[in-house]
């Protein structure tokens, strides 16, 4: 009896040696040589033992996938981005701030049978301004270095789900639900890059062949909603569609020229204490809703040269022409923005580089103040009429000056980058010392790993 258990413990390990390597499996047969001398094992039962390891190791191995048979793929992804900032006015009124941020974002997307797509991001930020009850800042995932080491906050990023029904080589067409990435192709002019809408949208690329083709956007946003009240089934929505002409004239030259239009609906109840108060520029109200409605038109274009070479730059070197031009016919005046700038070189590979510089403006009330880039700001010297807050520096509309970039990739994953804004309000308000000036600097220096 001893001696069965004996023989089959070890044929357990003879077989688990030998699926390491062939150096353990000659070890084995060394012992089990030396076993047969001493009497412990009989000729017939090595051979067995021998035989039952060779049969052991040619099986192939299996692991079982963690999830159900209809998910086809899943992929994590993310970023971190350190960040000094400094803002600066010629206004005594400002006092200049230095601080130091970070940017952590996680996510996940998940194919599942059927075209199907789940998506999930995790993100920092900020509490949003007006109360933590908003959650996190809907147009910046920043979060200060501040109050004593504070445990900081982490919110629901993105969270959505993508049908695509129609892939072919002509066509693709999908649909996306929930809190998802914007999906228009607009500067942060009319968006700021960290505003994740939720909603609805639809899109479409028709490849009318190998060098032109059209892609449709529209969408359905919800800005806000009300349980009780008069105010439940006024609802503000943000409605538009896009559609974009994208061209390779030739192997240097490409084009793209777009079309989009937006309606806010129900916007008496965009009020100041109903939504975060993150920017500023629109008139309002006594009531603190904007004064006139938006329904804006904007049309977009791009030129893209490729050269061949270009001095400390490695490989074919791209350059870029951008412009945008943005009108409200709801209001009566102050109704307009534009844009334009230069970008030179791209980043995305090791030791590749990027200079970029635009100017732009946007009046006051050519576009709803709390989705444009938050960065790009002036000095108010006094507080904005019914807005909701006091002096300072904000982002939004009512804005114009220069915006500077310039980046270095070290790798694939880490680039740095440099921002600098030049700006002024259109309209400036008057401070408590009869000054208007607004004047303002506002610089960003970045590292940020992809992952």
């Amino acid at each position: 009896m001893k001696r069965r258990h004996l023989t089959m413990l070890f044929g357990a390990l003879l077989a688990s040696t030998s699926l390491v390597s062939p150096t353990h499996a000659q070890s084995a047969d060394a012992l089990i040589d030396k076993l047969v001398q001493k009497g412990v094992l009989t000729t017939e039962e090595a051979k067995n033992l021998r035989d039952e390891a060779k049969s052991d190791a040619t099986k192939p191995s299996v692991v079982k996938s963690p999830f159900p048979d209809w998910v086809t793929s899943w992929k994590l992804n993310g970023d971190f981005r350190g960040r000094f900032e400094r803002h600066s006015a010629e206004n005594d009124l400002f006092s200049n701030r230095d601080r130091f941020r970070y940017r952590l974002r996680l996510g996940t997307t998940v194919g599942i049978l059927n075209d199907f797509e789940i998506g999930l991001r995790l993100a920092s930020a900020n509490p949003a301004p007006g109360g933590i009850g908003f959650g996190g800042n809907p147009v910046s995932a920043n979060t200060d270095l501040s109050d004593g080491a504070s445990r900081k906050f982490i919110f629901l990023d993105a969270a959505y789900a993508k049908w695509t029904p129609i892939h072919s080589d002509a066509w693709m067409v999908s649909g996306t639900f929930g809190k998802m990435d914007q999906a228009f192709a607009l500067s942060p002019m009319v968006f700021d890059a960290d505003y994740q809408p939720e909603g609805g949208t639809l899109q479409a690329v028709w490849k009318l062949n190998q060098a032109h083709a059209l892609r449709f956007t529209s969408a359905m946003f919800v800005l806000d909603e009300f349980n009780q009240g008069a105010s439940a089934s006024h609802d503000p929505y943000l409605y538009g569609g896009q559609v974009v002409w994208e061209s390779a004239w030739t192997p240097r030259i490409g084009t793209a020229v777009g079309l989009a239009a937006f309606s806010v609906v129900n916007k008496d109840n965009l009020l100041n204490p109903a939504a975060p108060n993150a920017n500023s520029g629109n008139t309002r109200a006594a009531t603190g809703a904007p004064m006139h409605n938006f329904n804006p038109i904007i049309a977009s274009g791009s030129v893209s040269y490729q050269l061949d070479s270009f001095p400390l730059y490695q490989g074919a070197f791209p350059i870029k022409l951008v412009g945008e031009y943005l009108d409200n016919p709801a209001a009566p005046s102050n109704n307009r923005g534009w844009g334009g700038g230069l970008t030179l070189g791209k980043t995305g590979q090791k030791g590749l580089w990027e200079l970029s510089y635009k100017y732009q403006r946007l009046e006051a009330d050519a576009w709803y103040e709390e989705l444009p880039d938050d960065d790009n700001g002036g000095f108010y010297a006094g507080a904005p009429a019914n807005s909701g807050l006091g002096v300072g520096y904000f982002g939004g509309t009512n804005v114009k000056g220069h915006i500077i970039k310039g980046s270095y990739a070290f790798n694939k994953s880490l680039t740095f980058s440099i921002t600098y804004y030049l700006t002024e309000l259109i309209q400036p308000t008057v401070g408590a010392d009869g000054s208007t000036l607004s004047n303002a600097g506002h610089l960003l220096a970045d590292l940020m790993w992809r992952f």
